[in-house]
């Protein structure tokens, strides 16, 4: 909770600690009480202990509640006002403990696009009821680009579908056997099919944004900012590596995850003898003036992708002049998202639901 993870099973244990300890804040405060139930000098230090513990893991949801504080204004200030964005609140200690709400949803499969024998699939969540034209988000997995799968913590997915917006979340060809720019070019094929299939999907063809968690996201930010598709409003990038020489030189924690080999799998080499493929993968030299709004969320423990790359693109977007947030969550570890009603996840929901209802809201930039 203080410092990044060294390990992999520490890191998991981050995710726990960070995202539902709250729940282990209210187990802690009983022992407690039981401890001080029982008297004597070993009952006092075991409530003693058990009351810090709770103090410990109670920090992360402190830390939200506080953040939240600031955020609507944070996103007014970024996006533009908007009063009908979704939930009303950042930060809910009900939700916390009892769930956020998420709705029924239709989810159907479909093949968008063949690679010799293989198909490529994504899922489309929509709300059952009789719709207009919904705009479309395009949820791109995380998992190094070697794994993962669209079926990645589709809490989110069935979230913004109850509140309107068709969902695809794809899958995409993973490294080694397929490098760069094998998987981005899968996402706009992906891109292509719904718009292709509008009509008959009850798809808004001209409102997209892109999401993407880690890996995911760095697909997200590099199709946004290549300035193909007039039609992508946006991009929201959960703890995404956003320059990847940097990311070579600078590797995620070993004992977590060995990155430099994730990289080399990905581009097809080293830097050294690839530096214009890791320059055309990293959307950090690819922001310019005509750069759609960005949503970037980035916990601040994160042993496999470090914060400084949210906070590198941050200011080229600002030195751009682009419309953008970056929500550092200090607590929050690498895939801090996990739990769909933890701390992290709710102050999410609040800038992705804000977020979205600007960009769909306006008129697509001139390209």
């Amino acid at each position: 909770m203080f410092v990044s993870a060294p390990l992999r099973w520490l890191w998991i244990l981050a995710i726990f600690v960070g995202e539902w300890g709250h729940f282990a804040a209210v187990g802690s405060l009983l022992v407690a009480g039981f401890s001080l139930s029982r008297g004597g000098r070993i009952g006092f230090a075991a409530a003693a202990l058990s009351g810090a513990a709770a103090v410990v893991y109670i920090i992360p949801s402190v830390m939200a509640a506080a953040i939240a504080k600031s955020l609507p204004a944070r996103c007014t200030a970024a996006f533009g006002e908007r009063a009908d964005a979704g939930r009303v609140a950042a930060f809910s200690w009900v939700d916390l403990f009892c769930g956020v709400p998420v709705s029924a949803v239709d989810v159907t499969e479909h093949v968008y696009a063949t690679n010799g024998t293989k198909q490529l699939k994504l899922d489309l969540y929509q709300s059952g009821q009789t719709r207009p034209l919904q705009p479309l988000i395009v949820m791109i997995h995380g998992g190094s680009w070697n794994s993962g799968n669209k079926n990645q913590l589709p809490a989110l997915n069935r979230y913004l579908a109850g509140e309107g917006y068709a969902v695809a979340s794809i899958g995409y060809r993973h490294a080694p056997k397929f490098h760069f720019p094998a998987p981005l070019d899968d996402v706009f094929s992906a891109v292509e099919f719904l718009r292709r299939n509008a009509a008959q999907l009850q798809i808004d063809a001209d409102r997209v944004v892109l999401i993407g968690r880690s890996a995911g996201g760095q697909l997200a930010l590099s199709a946004a900012y290549a300035g193909r598709e007039p039609a992508i409003r946006g991009v929201i990038a959960f703890y995404a590596p956003t320059d990847l020489t940097l990311g070579y030189d600078k590797p995620s924690r070993r004992g977590v995850l060995n990155s430099r080999k994730a990289l080399e799998d990905y581009i097809g080499g080293i830097p050294l003898n690839r530096p214009a493929e890791y320059a055309a993968a990293s959307p950090n030299a690819a922001v310019t003036r005509a750069t759609p709004p960005t949503l970037l969320i980035h916990g601040g423990l994160d042993p496999i992708v470090w914060p400084h790359h949210s906070e590198r693109l941050s200011a080229s977007l600002e030195r751009a002049e682009r419309p953008h947030l970056y929500m550092a969550l200090p607590w929050a570890t690498h895939g801090c998202d996990a739990n769909f009603s933890g701390p992290s996840s709710q102050l999410s929901l609040y800038a992705i639901d804000r977020f979205l209802a600007n960009v769909f809201s306006t008129q697509p930039p001139h390209r």
